[in-house]
């Protein structure tokens, strides 16, 4: 019985691959609406945005919604696990949803979303997903297309361009909004006190006086 191997991988095969990766996120995303719907709910609704996602698409929903509140954007991570435990209680009428999910089928995303439509029928939802034609695509306001990039894994499995996909498409609804509400140096330094972040922006901040 002949057992397939793992494939090998160069450090420039997967540079290659990940740079391709970048390259396949459509244009054609419906960027506008999502950024519409950040606007329009948080920075005129005073809501705020919640981003999900289990895994390895947890860690960069975590990511972005750190992001978004040092750049202006009130935002929080909720684990969709956690939700079920009581966590879904910070949701609030207001809010928006950002969920990530590769497949458009993770269980606990879908548990998620549907829970919370039960105590805010009408919260609206993003998606970033490698499949628009997944259940969860089907149950949102905005799919986000990663343009589903194969893995560069050698087991094919293992999330590594999915998730360099999905961090830019985060970066796109981020310096967008950021350019719309016109978060300038003085609003970065607010919420930048430590470290080099912090001082660079106070120093902006005092020269654009």
């Amino acid at each position: 019985m002949q057992v397939n191997q793992p494939r090998q991988y160069a450090i420039s095969d997967m540079l290659e691959a990940e740079i391709k990766a970048l390259q396949s996120i459509p244009q054609t995303n419906d960027y506008e609406r999502a950024i519409g719907i950040i606007l329009e709910y948080i920075h005129e609704g005073r809501g705020r945005l919640i981003t999900s996602g289990m895994g390895k698409a947890g860690q960069i929903a975590l990511n972005i919604a750190t992001t978004f509140s040092s750049t202006g954007t009130p935002a929080y991570f909720v684990h969709p696990s956690e939700a079920q435990h009581g966590d879904l209680g910070m949701v609030c009428p207001g809010d928006v949803l950002l969920i990530i999910s590769n497949s458009g089928k993770t269980r606990e995303v879908f548990e998620l979303v549907e829970l919370a439509r039960q105590m805010i029928p009408d919260i609206p939802t993003i998606l970033i997903t490698g499949k628009v034609d997944s259940p969860l695509a089907s149950m949102v306001d905005v799919c986000l297309s990663t343009g589903n990039p194969p893995e560069i894994c050698p087991l094919g499995l293992t999330p590594t361009t999915s998730t360099t996909v999905m961090t830019v498409l985060g970066d796109l609804l981020v310096v967008s909004v950021m350019q719309r509400i016109g978060f300038g140096h003085h609003e970065y330094a607010l919420r930048h006190h430590g470290g080099y972040l912090g001082a660079k922006s106070r120093e902006e901040a005092r020269n654009s006086k």
